[in-house]
């Protein structure tokens, strides 16, 4: 391929920003310039595989664009866990980028596919099971997107955008609010709390240690101080602390100390890390009306504690039960 043909094709996909005069490439350049699943995806209309893909779990502040035109498409501001495997959104950066159509390619379960406007790139689907004011879920395939991290907006040429990912550039983002359990180990925990209605992020991860930056081999001997948790991130409109703590103790025996089912060690005690004032007095109710009602037959134990840092857990430990169904738990809900 002559040289000046290759740069502008790559100025068109996958090198730089948004082109206001773009001319999609040929079949035959695509072929070249995209990798073969992108190009599967984008041209073919084919869907890569859950939790295999690059931005399913990206949690980093960025956009999301088409991968051939560079068309600016989705905001990790409105981008959750859907628990599908695939990168998901409550809505799009800029509507009149995408155009939806009627997909009949399975006849039980007529769908609405979403392509961009310029490249006529296909991205996925939209569903209206989401989680948003829309109740839309936006839920696209890795393969037909080019993630560009906040910092990186100006020099890619989205500078326009860069205001979103400054300090009051997005009220929504301020608006989550943040809760954090500990109540054994943390795979089950997630896979039930995940789920529930106004949570928008969980991740999991140790805290209440003493160790800087600890590995699970650190926390998993128990002499470190820190407790198996879940992070939890929650639209306040949608649900509230008060809800999420009575699921908690729905979901885990708070009556046993370091101990949970056949888990035994500090790391897996019951605890509520309290993030302000508010929150506290909200857990001392909490836990005093769950006392009180002798659902459990013996006193609760559950710690209620200052907030201290929480480091993530490694990568494998991230929505397990997701990725590996039928793994081990020790949580359930109890009526």
């Amino acid at each position: 391929m002559h040289w000046l043909l290759w740069l502008t094709l790559c100025l068109n996909t996958v090198i730089a920003g948004p082109v206001t005069d773009f001319k999609k490439p040929s079949d035959d350049d695509l072929k070249k310039t995209l990798s073969k699943e992108q190009y599967d995806v984008t041209q073919c209309s084919a869907t890569e595989p859950p939790f295999r893909n690059a931005f399913w779990n990206n949690k980093e502040p960025g956009i999301y664009v088409d991968v051939v035109s560079g068309e600016p498409l989705f905001s990790s501001l409105d981008k959750y866990d859907s628990g599908t495997g695939w990168p998901s959104f409550t809505k799009p950066l800029e509507a009149a980028n995408l155009q939806t159509k009627a997909d009949n390619s399975l006849p039980f379960a007529p769908r609405t596919e979403v392509v961009s406007k310029k490249a006529g790139s296909h991205l996925g689907h939209v569903f209206d099971d989401g989680p948003g004011p829309g109740g839309k879920r936006f839920c696209m395939n890795s393969a037909s997107l080019r993630f560009i991290p906040a910092d990186k907006l100006e020099s890619e040429g989205y500078g326009q955008y860069a205001a979103l990912f400054k300090p009051g550039g997005k009220a929504k983002e301020q608006a989550l609010g943040t809760a954090t359990l500990a109540g054994g180990c943390f795979w089950g925990m997630e896979e039930i709390l995940r789920k529930e209605p106004g949570v928008v992020e969980t991740r999991v991860g140790y805290t209440g240690g003493f160790l800087d930056n600890p590995t699970y081999e650190d926390v998993k001997k128990g002499k470190t101080g820190h407790a198996e948790a879940i992070e939890i991130r929650f639209d306040p409109s949608k649900t509230s602390f008060e809800k999420i703590l009575r699921m908690f103790f729905r979901m885990h025996d708070p009556t046993t100390k370091n101990r949970q089912g056949n888990d035994i060690g500090s790391q897996y005690r019951s605890a509520i890390f309290f993030h302000d004032a508010e929150q506290k007095k909200v857990a001392e109710k909490v836990k005093a009306e769950v006392d009180a009602s002798k659902k459990w037959p013996s006193p609760i134990v559950t710690e209620i504690v200052d907030a201290s840092k929480f480091y993530a857990a490694e990568d494998y430990h991230q929505d397990y039960l997701e990725k590996n169904p039928g793994g081990y738990t020790c949580h359930y809900v109890r009526d």
